[in-house]
């Protein structure tokens, strides 16, 4: 895991960002530990509270759960994403970096086509994923 302390996007985010990225991709299954707070906080250089701010988060969309004396593992109703629609994302993120778009370039234009799809979900787009 890596982040960038010199980008727009906040370290909590970016770290929330890779673990969902690792849970959707399979590279994470249920009941996997995370690194302790202080163990990440450190192999990224950030805060302690940076890490833990980044797991509240997950745990509030139910990803991970944090246990006292048993640190914070992925949980069992973390689904991973289908491998149909990650292979979908690779070849939209390959494309998509091949024609210069950037990241946010491409979540855009994601998020113009998503609610043009049949009975789609504008609420909320990645309950479809």
């Amino acid at each position: 895991m890596m982040i960038t302390l010199a980008g727009s996007m906040p370290p909590a985010q970016q770290i929330c960002d890779q673990v969902r990225g690792l849970i959707a991709s399979g590279e994470l299954a249920a009941e996997d530990r995370l690194p302790s707070v202080r163990q990440l906080a450190k192999d990224l250089a950030v805060a302690p509270g940076t890490v833990a701010k980044a797991y509240r988060t997950l745990e509030a969309e139910r990803l991970v759960t944090a246990r006292i004396g048993g640190g914070t593992r992925v949980s069992s109703a973390a689904a991973a994403t289908p491998r149909t629609v990650l292979n979908a994302a690779r070849d939209l993120a390959t494309a998509g970096s091949e024609a210069g778009l950037n990241i946010d370039d491409a979540i855009r234009l994601l998020r113009a086509i998503w609610p043009k799809l049949p009975e789609s979900d504008t609420e909320n787009p990645s309950k479809n994923a």
